[in-house]
């Protein structure tokens, strides 16, 4: 499913050049949960922004259902992002100007799917807020916002759904019900889910954990 290969990422800092990301190497299979746990600043974030091809890597290949993305164009990248990847911010990423329902409808509208509005409400029924589908994010709370943000990045039933601490702006229960959530649509979806977090408990959930730390991974 997810191949990852010599995954190598640098910045220039004046003359110096950093190294955030060494040579990773990862295999996930198809279905799989896999949690990436590692300190502040050991280049988790880093490590999916590349994977999610919103950045790009200095060396190294990243395949995703047999294409390696890392070669695509901008535009090729961006329509196969929209078809292939879903993605959970920390700071749910909506877009204000729009409903609960005009949110999770967008990745259908990019990529011209029919039935957008059934699809999107029957999925915003599923994770507890049809009620709420015609507000605002100023009008919801943060664990509604995240639950809009959940249905968004699996409203086009994603091959892989990244994860960046998705409770980490949520109080312990509602943090609680909101990856309970997650965890239930990302089976009920069967997508291959990659969760970076802090939170070793949440973790275990995952069938598998790898530590990033000093820029490598280890299991």
């Amino acid at each position: 499913m997810l191949e990852i290969h010599n995954l190598t990422k640098n910045y220039n800092q004046g003359a110096d050049v950093v190294e955030v990301l060494k040579g990773l190497e990862l295999v996930v299979q198809e279905g799989e949960h896999v949690a990436i746990l590692g300190p502040s600043g050991s280049g988790k974030s880093t490590f999916l922004s590349l994977i999610s091809g919103l950045d790009r890597p200095t060396e190294g290949r990243i395949q995703l259902a047999g294409i390696n993305f890392t070669n695509l164009n901008q535009k090729a990248l961006t329509q196969f992002r929209a078809r292939h990847i879903g993605i959970v911010f920390q700071q749910f990423h909506l877009l204000s100007n729009l409903t609960a329902l005009e949110n999770v409808k967008l990745p259908l509208l990019i990529a011209g799917v029919s039935d957008q509005e059934k699809k999107s409400e029957k999925l915003l029924e599923r994770v507890g807020l049809g009620h709420r589908m015609h507000h605002f994010p100023n009008q919801m709370s943060g664990g509604e916002n995240q639950r809009v943000a959940i249905a968004r990045a699996l409203i086009h039933e994603p091959s892989l759904l990244l994860a960046d601490e998705p409770s980490g702006n949520l109080d312990n229960e509602i943090g609680k019900r909101v990856m309970d959530l997650l965890f239930e649509v990302v089976k009920e979806k069967k997508s291959t889910l990659l969760l970076v977090t802090h939170n070793e408990e949440l973790a275990k959930r995952c069938q598998r954990r790898v530590y990033l730390k000093n820029g490598r991974l280890d299991s």
